[in-house]
């Protein structure tokens, strides 16, 4: 009993000494993280803003007064909604119909389709580009929206797949056997069944896809040339050319414009999403 007590006492300190390294280690990497988000918000109501962060003497809104304007943020900003929002939509839509049959089927090939998928997840855009720019000139879909969306889908559908099926193999077939029973036909017991159980999952891919989406620059910038067409993270190069000498207060008030629609469309997803985990409970019934 004495032994025991003692091996409790020289573990509880090892414990201790273990959690303070962790945890001064964690306050390390979120201090890494938070040091450029205050140099934004700081900036951001600066009249003198500078590379450095600090406090503002005189607070204004000049900077955000400034970059308001409907051609340096309001139409990219609008851009960049249409593009990423059709992107992510065709994404998880096709994702979803790829997934289904490779989740509840078992194909021949399927282990090499989805290492196929795989290696379509790791290829690089820049060297794709060329033989996308002279597909997109024969189709004559250079400086088209669309083009720029049907593009940005199709690079993000392999990782889509891959998420969307994980998430489907965790709905037991058996809830789809009930409802095949009851005369419903596979789209429908997909669309009944399924994926209300999948939501979170859905959310986390559309998620996923719009983030990307939303900050890709190179894609629009090759493919797109008319300026009323260019999203935010193109805009933001153009901003830096128009003003020279950078102007870090109007740059950290459009980095606030431009951050403020995803974090909008992260609440959004996770509320409309967190009524599923309320049928998930139907899985134990």
């Amino acid at each position: 009993m004495a032994r025991r007590t003692s091996a409790v006492s020289v573990a509880a300190p090892r414990r201790r000494t273990q959690t303070v390294i962790a945890s001064v280690i964690l306050a390390a990497i979120g201090v890494l993280f938070l040091v450029p988000l205050l140099w934004i918000g700081f900036a951001s109501f600066n009249g003198n803003a500078t590379v450095s962060m600090t406090l503002p003497e005189t607070w204004t809104l000049d900077n955000y007064r400034q970059v308001m304007t409907w051609e340096l943020t309001w139409q990219p900003l609008l851009n960049s909604i249409a593009i990423s929002l059709g992107t992510a939509v065709i994404t998880v839509v096709a994702g979803v119909l790829a997934a289904y049959p490779l989740s509840r089927y078992r194909l021949r090939f399927q282990r090499s389709f989805m290492y196929a998928i795989l290696f379509g997840t790791g290829l690089p855009i820049t060297a794709m580009m060329v033989p996308v720019y002279a597909l997109f000139v024969s189709l004559k879909l250079l400086d088209s929206v669309w083009g720029v969306i049907l593009f940005m889908a199709a690079t993000s559908l392999p990782m889509a797949i891959w998420m969307l099926k994980n998430f489907m193999d965790s709905v037991p077939i058996s809830l789809e056997e009930a409802a095949w029973v009851d005369g419903a036909s596979s789209m429908t017991a997909l669309r009944r069944v399924v994926l209300p159980l999948m939501r979170p999952g859905l959310g986390v891919v559309f998620i996923f896809v719009f983030t990307m989406a939303w900050g890709n620059f190179f894609v629009p910038f090759v493919l797109l040339f008319s300026a009323d067409k260019f999203p935010a993270a193109v805009s933001i190069f153009n901003f830096f050319g128009q003003y020279g000498s950078i102007a870090y207060g109007q740059l950290a008030a459009y980095s606030v414009l431009y951050a403020t629609p995803m974090v909008i469309l992260y609440v959004l997803v996770q509320r409309l999403s967190g009524g599923a985990f309320a049928l998930a409970g139907s899985v134990k019934g």
